[in-house]
């Protein structure tokens, strides 16, 4: 992949043989995010389990203390007068149910998580094939399927993230806010996801759990982490 100037003089402030800690990579966050945007900062963790076995195939939802920094549209699949009420008040952006899965059917795509209320499971299996590759399809594990639905918006719009594998391997990949958020706020709510990552090892995980933990800018380079310091 080329790299463009900004790229490598940036890169230049990071040893690659390096694993840092915490606080140290945070302020090389800090420094190498100079783009004209504010950019997402982006943690990425290998572990050492094999997702092709059940019990390790980890996924999940955890609340960041401080948020992504970006607010979700979130929609909701359910019925009935009292739930549609409680969505909308929660901050749901769209409500539907039959209605709401040939929206889809037809192309709509403009939201980031989805609700349902487990009577809708029926209806929005339909929707996997569109849903299931974009991460977006409401899921029991993740805590998306729901009766609950006020609270799980309320969370999903306050900064809860849905953490899963990658397809091809144990990675996962999740925001951990913005560039402009104080260097604390991003201390918290890294140290926060991999507090979560830590508590859901699997019972059957053998030898060295964290392998790799790297941060980043949405422009800048991959910041390696000390695995160890997170337990």
């Amino acid at each position: 992949m080329k790299r463009g100037k900004r790229y490598k003089e940036l890169a230049k402030l990071i040893d690659k043989n390096r694993l840092y800690h915490l606080d140290e990579a945070t302020d090389l966050l800090k420094q190498t995010a100079n783009a004209k945007f504010d950019e997402t900062i982006d943690l990425a963790t290998r572990l050492g389990v094999d997702p092709r076995q059940a019990d390790q195939n980890i996924r999940g939802t955890v609340s960041l203390p401080h948020g992504t920094g970006t607010s979700k549209r979130v929609i909701v699949f359910t019925t009935g007068e009292d739930r549609i009420q409680e969505a909308k008040e929660a901050g749901a952006d769209v409500v539907g149910s039959e209605d709401l899965v040939e929206r889809i059917q037809g192309g709509w795509m403009e939201f980031e998580a989805a609700v349902a209320t487990p009577d809708m499971m029926r209806i929005i299996s339909r929707l996997g094939r569109i849903l299931g590759p974009a991460g977006l399809m409401p899921n029991p594990r993740s805590g998306t399927v729901t009766e609950d639905i006020g609270r799980t918006i309320s969370e999903i719009k306050a900064g809860r993230i849905e953490y899963r594998f990658e397809r091809s391997a144990p990675i996962i990949h999740v925001p951990v806010g913005k560039a402009s958020f104080e260097k604390e706020q991003i201390k918290e709510n890294i140290s926060t996801f991999m507090g979560e990552i830590i508590r859901v090892r699997p019972a059957s995980a053998r030898g060295r759990y964290v392998r790799s933990v790297a941060v980043s800018t949405t422009m800048g380079p991959g910041i390696k982490l000390e695995p160890q310091q997170f337990g």
